[in-house]
Formats: C-alpha cells, sequence, structure tokens
C-alpha cells in the first residue's frame, strides 16, 4: 500500500501533463481550422468522385456510389490522421510558437485566406483564372512571385506535393487490384502511378503558384513576410512536414478506398 501512494502523485502529474498536452494540441487543431479545410477538401474530393464515376462507371453510380464517396471522404477521418502527426512532430515550446503564430490577427487572417482560396478553386472557372494570373508573372521579377516563390521552397512543397499524388494515383490503382477490377503487378502499378513526372511537376507548379497568388493576393507584403519567416523557423518547419504527412496518408486512404469502391460498382454492373 506504501508503495502504492509513493507512486499515486507520480502518476497524477503524469496523467495531468498528458491531458495539458492533449488540451493544447486540440487548442492548435482548432487555431488551424483543421475541421474546416477538411470539410472543404471532402467538398472537392466528392466533385472529383463525381468525374471517376463519369469515367469509370458511366455515370451509372447512382446513389450507392454518393453513399460510398460520402463515407470515404469523411472530415472527421482526415482530422485525425492529421492531428495524430501533429502530436509527432509538434511538443513543448515549438507547439507553443505555432499556435501563438495562428491565434494571432495575422495568423488567423493567413488560414481564413487559405480556406476561402481552396473553396473558391473548386470552380474550374477560378482555377483557369488562378493558372492564367501564375502564367502572367511566371519567370519576372515580380516582387510578390518572388515572395511566393521563396514560401514554397521554405517547405519543397512542390515535390511533397508531386509525391503525394504520385502515392494516391499508386493506391487507387492498387484498390482496382485488390477489388478485382484490374490485373497489374506492383511493378506495373508502380511504373503507371508514376506517369510523366516532369508533366506532373509542371502541373503541381502551376496549380500550386496560381492557388497561393490567389489566396495571398489580400495579403500585406509585411504580412507575408513574417509568415514566410515563420515558416523557417523550426516549429514552422515541424508543422509543415505534420500537414503533408498527415494528409498524405489521409489522401492515400481515400485513394485506397476510392479504388475498392470503384472496383466494386464495376463488379455490380457486370453481374
Amino acid at each position: 500500500m506504501r508503495r502504492f501512494l509513493t507512486l499515486w502523485p507520480v502518476l497524477w502529474l503524469f496523467a495531468s501533463s498528458a491531458a495539458f498536452a492533449d488540451a493544447r494540441m486540440s487548442v492548435l487543431v482548432d487555431v488551424l481550422k483543421l475541421p474546416e479545410a477538411a470539410v472543404i477538401l471532402s467538398e472537392e474530393g466528392k466533385g472529383q468522385a463525381q468525374d471517376i464515376n463519369l469515367e469509370m462507371l458511366d455515370g451509372q453510380g447512382g446513389a450507392g456510389w454518393a453513399q460510398q464517396v460520402s463515407q470515404i471522404y469523411a472530415p472527421t477521418r482526415m482530422v485525425e490522421l492529421v492531428r495524430a502527426e501533429l502530436e509527432k512532430e509538434l511538443s513543448g515550446d515549438a507547439l507553443e510558437q505555432v499556435i501563438t503564430f495562428f491565434a494571432s490577427s495575422r495568423g488567423r487572417e493567413i488560414i481564413a485566406l487559405e480556406n476561402a482560396a481552396r473553396r473558391a478553386i473548386q470552380d474550374r472557372d477560378v482555377e483557369d483564372a488562378a493558372r492564367a494570373r501564375y502564367a502572367e508573372v511566371e519567370g519576372s521579377d515580380d516582387a510578390r512571385l518572388a515572395l511566393i516563390r521563396k514560401y514554397i521552397e521554405s517547405g519543397d512543397m512542390i515535390s511533397r506535393n508531386v509525391t503525394s499524388a504520385l502515392n494516391s494515383n499508386y493506391q487507387f490503382l492498387r484498390g482496382l487490384a485488390e477489388g478485382g477490377a484490374i490485373e497489374m503487378t506492383q511493378e506495373e502499378m508502380l511504373e503507371d502511378a508514376a506517369g510523366d513526372i516532369e508533366s506532373s511537376t509542371r502541373d503541381t507548379t502551376q496549380w500550386l503558384f496560381g492557388f497561393l497568388l490567389l489566396a495571398y493576393h489580400p495579403l500585406s507584403d509585411d504580412d507575408l513576410r513574417a509568415y514566410i519567416a515563420f515558416s523557417e523557423t523550426p516549429a514552422g518547419q515541424a508543422l509543415n512536414r505534420a500537414l503533408f504527412e498527415g494528409f498524405g496518408k489521409s489522401y492515400e486512404d481515400i485513394s485506397y478506398a476510392l479504388g475498392r469502391a470503384v472496383a466494386l460498382n464495376m463488379t455490380a454492373q457486370e453481374l
């Protein structure tokens, strides 16, 4: 009994510390507006799933397909995966630095602009306009373009986005294959998923620059410079890694599930 009483304060302190860390992580998820971002990405994915229905299911997916897609693009699951990566990458002072930055008026504006732009760019006309804007300044000495380029390079965003897209392509093919819709070896799937990397990189570059030029257009140069400076700190780099890992894993899971769902529907149509 004496040993139990001796350990109890230690265990209580440990539990309190873990609860505090969990609470601060919840604050981070809130200031980053991750639930809102997940809903936006879910809506975006559902739109892309409509294209899959037309191209691979001859538009015959119906209510069953819509229900499957809704379950696959569950925003809560996205948030869970991103939060898990945030917990791996951020703690202590680094966690507090991220919370402080994004809880500030500057940080709140940045998150609001990013989410608004991500929702807006789902419209094909808006995306075309964003890409056209980038094409206008590409290769020039435009000051805003230079800041956007520095921000992208600070997070190695083009390479990470391309890698995430290739991984998602592979998982989609794996889902199709394991669902019996196609017959491909792992090597064939990897080769097919990679496709034309040069073309993928160019498309990713155009979309990313266009998106960020759109998102940060209302942001002052001073605020953008401050954001870039923060992104280059150890805390900012840890945040970037966590977001890419978390959303990357989420999209891999989604892509695999979509592949399986397509295979299921294709098999049902054959029957």
